[in-house]
């Protein structure tokens, strides 16, 4: 499994994920940076408004289709030259080739949060937010992330399919506005896009319960579990189509 992960790892060498990585986020953060410098007169919940403004861009629409375009980036390699019917030939198993590509995603998504972070923390100082950074921002961005794995896992198996780059990321953000629909029908718990809203406090900084938190991690894994079995169903039974 671990000389799995290094393969995958090693096809990003040269590539430039690293600046789609930096650069959504980037932009997300200077649209709420600009919406909450023109709107401080009704925004006055210091760092909690901040976030209101830069997490509703990044964690609603950027963040998922980040996600979609990592899943999509990281099985580019396999769709050109037939490389799936090398792959697929190869002593690696499935569920190896899978759950490394799904790591490996994992880690581009935990240093784009990781990323935003700092750049959110790094804009409460120039705005000259008072008081010290909350804590439970932190738990929102590792919430986040946990919810961005059940939709790379979906996400993965629409891109291992799928040959085109672009329509497993369209279909994400379709899928985002679905999942709008279901958090303002409150059964946000039934839908990873969903999820992702919650776990961020994109739409709503009320904490979560002890119960609500178990059923969010409960869900999300699930999500994850369920994606992952199908996806690696699908790699075993059913041909890919390669160029």
């Amino acid at each position: 499994m671990l000389r799995s992960i290094s393969a995958e790892w090693l096809k990003l060498r040269r590539s430039r994920i690293g600046l789609v990585l930096a650069i959504l986020p980037v932009i997300s953060l200077l649209i709420g940076c600009f919406n909450f410098y023109f709107n401080q007169a009704a925004l006055q919940n210091g760092w909690f408004s901040l976030w209101t403004q830069v997490s509703l861009f990044y964690g609603e629409f950027f963040l998922p289709i980040l996600i979609a375009i990592c899943c999509a980036f990281v099985c580019r390699l396999e769709h050109s030259n037939r490389n799936w019917n090398m792959v697929l030939a190869s002593p690696l198993s499935v569920t190896s080739l899978f759950v490394a590509k799904l790591v490996i995603v994992g880690l581009l998504i935990f240093f784009a949060q990781a990323f935003f972070m700092l750049m959110y923390w790094a804009a409460g100082k120039m705005f000259n937010i008072p008081g010290e950074f909350p804590t439970e921002i932190l738990v929102w961005s590792l919430r986040g992330w946990f919810a961005s794995l059940s939709i790379a896992s979906l996400q993965l198996g629409l891109s291992i399919r799928i040959r085109s780059f672009a329509t497993p990321i369209g279909i994400s953000l379709c899928a985002v506005f679905f999942g709008l629909g279901m958090y303002v029908l409150k059964i946000g718990m039934l839908f990873p896009f969903s999820l992702l809203t919650i776990g961020m406090g994109v739409l709503s900084q009320k904490g979560l319960t002890t119960s609500e938190n178990m059923v969010f991690l409960f869900m999300n894994s699930l999500f994850i579990l369920l994606f992952a079995i199908w996806s690696i169903r699908r790699l075993k039974y059913k041909d890919i189509a390669s160029s």
